[in-house]
């Protein structure tokens, strides 16, 4: 009865503070909630120099998936291209959180930790950002789309009087 409990009380948690991010295009499963950090209504403001956080709860789509991948692409004035992540952060098994672990079995419920770098270097536009977690048969075991402002970050400091 006590597990019932805190698990209502965490899905209660996460609908709460859960952004909201849409479907993708192609039927992979949804996430059953993503939360980026400091947004709850997209186009999330995300800041050059900065790390996005995102936290991604899903559900295992099979029994005994070993290998988890984030894939990203990003898509604006009409055009899509990946978006090379550092390995590890692309490696989702060992950014779960809450001590779970790979294999991860079917509906299992987990979240995965997804810090998205945002290079000083980007241009300050709108862009339509596809995250993907893939299995070892590069097959969706979720995903999400989030459309995301980059802007430019303070330049100085700020004087409080």
């Amino acid at each position: 009865m006590f597990k019932f409990v805190v698990l209502i009380f965490v899905s209660l948690l996460a609908i709460s503070t859960a952004t909201n991010v849409k479907k993708c295009k192609n039927g992979q499963p949804f996430p059953l909630s993503v939360e980026i950090e400091g947004c709850a209504e997209p186009p999330c403001d995300v800041i050059k120099g900065t790390t996005a956080i995102m936290y991604v709860h899903f559900l295992g789509t099979k029994d005994n998936t070993q290998i988890l991948s984030a894939k990203v692409h990003a898509t604006t004035l009409g055009i899509t291209v990946p978006y090379e992540l550092p390995d590890d952060v692309a490696d989702v098994c060992s950014n779960l959180m809450y001590d779970a672990i790979c294999p991860i079995y079917e509906t299992e419920d987990v979240v995965y930790q997804f810090n998205f770098f945002v290079d000083s270097h980007y241009p300050e536009i709108s862009v339509a950002v596809e995250v993907s977690l893939n299995d070892e048969n590069n097959e969706s075991v979720a995903c999400f789309i989030c459309n995301v402002k980059v802007r430019k970050g303070a330049t100085k400091p700020l004087m409080l009087e």
